[in-house]
């Protein structure tokens, strides 16, 4: 069954998140994933502690491929080298089965 993440970002380095997206999409694709809204936001309310600049929608065919693309090792180096320079706050917002 397909599973999707609503996911919020504070972005503080838009360059760096923007090549962190297109290094990891190919990975994406290959795990069967992809993303669906994806939003920039101006402005959070609530909570007022968790400042959130992007939110978007990531999906898969199954949680195995989700599973198993969050932790391939390419993915993870990428990660590394591109996500976590670039976003200070990350929340997975929710998880939901995704309607066929």
């Amino acid at each position: 069954m397909a599973v999707e993440l609503l996911v919020g970002l504070q972005v503080n380095n838009a360059d760096l998140y923007a090549e962190y997206r297109r290094l990891m999409t190919p990975i994406l694709h290959q795990h069967q994933g992809d993303f669906g809204c994806d939003f920039l936001v101006q402005q959070s309310l609530k909570p007022a502690d968790t400042a959130i600049n992007r939110v978007f929608t990531i999906y898969f065919a199954s949680q195995q491929l989700m599973d198993s693309f969050f932790t391939h090792p390419d993915y993870l180096k990428i990660r590394q080298d591109y996500f976590e320079p670039a976003v200070s706050a990350s929340h997975i917002l929710a998880t939901y089965q995704r309607p066929d």
